[in-house]
Parts: C-alpha cells; structure tokens; sequence
C-alpha cells in the first residue's frame, strides 16, 4: 500500500519517542501509538514531519494537551477511551522514517487513520507556539 499524502492535521500510526526517553538513552519508542502531523517541511535533502503523539493520559498541565472528541476518535476507529494530543513533546523526523508503523487490524502498509477537523489542528498549533513562547519547545530528533 502506498504511503500516505502528509499534511498537518493526518493522524498517522509510528513508534513516538517521549523526550525522557530520549534522554534515557533509548533509540526507539516503547509504544506504538497514533500521532498528529503537526508540520510537513519540504528541504533539500528529503520531507520532514513532526508529530504530536495522542495518549490516554492527560497532561498534568492542562494547556498541554488538548482532548480529541469522541466522535473524532470514532471516525477515526482509535479506542473509546478519553485521549488528548500532548503539545509540548514532538518528534521530528525524515519521512518516511524507520519508526513509522503499519496500523495493527488493518490492511498491511495501512499508516494513516485519517485526519482531524481544523478546529482540533487549530487548537493543538495554538499550544504548541503557547509552550514554544512560555518555556521553549525543541523536537526530539528522530
């Protein structure tokens, strides 16, 4: 299956490691999880991603992560669990990277979910330059 079209707002499925991790000296993400395409970059040598991993737990400052909807979520086919997009920790990387995974239960070669309504990418950008101007922001590289 080909790969899919990126642009921000896609929900893609990839192998998200969270900065501690990165710190921690690991390589690879511990779990597979979706992840919202945040920025696409066209540069000389190849496209570049960055993503905003979706998690199940709230950030424990709330202007951190904004909530998908549940009917977001059902389109999409995620759990019906609460999850939210983390907006102070992102992953760059070269598309399409080692760590992007085919979606478990769907067709192999299945790497995108679908995509977000602008309402949901307009908030997450919003707390991703709020983060940026507050404490700095730096991507963890992939």
């Amino acid at each position: 299956m080909p790969l899919p079209r990126l642009f921000p707002g896609l929900v893609i499925h990839y192998a998200y490691l969270w900065r501690d991790e990165h710190r921690r000296g690991l390589e690879e993400g511990a779990k597979r999880r979706p992840c919202l395409v945040v920025v696409v970059e066209d540069e000389s040598d190849g496209i570049y991603v960055t993503v905003a991993p979706i998690t199940h737990r709230p950030s424990s400052h709330s202007a951190e992560a904004v909530e998908i909807p549940a009917p977001t979520k059902q389109r999409l086919e995620l759990d019906d669990q609460r999850s939210w997009v983390i907006v102070s920790d992102l992953n760059r990387f070269r598309w399409p990277g080692y760590d992007l995974r085919s979606i478990p239960g769907r067709p192999p070669g299945t790497f995108a979910y679908g995509v977000v309504p602008q309402a949901i990418l307009s908030q997450v950008t919003a707390g991703i330059l709020r983060t940026v101007r507050l404490r700095g922001l730096r991507t963890t590289p992939r």
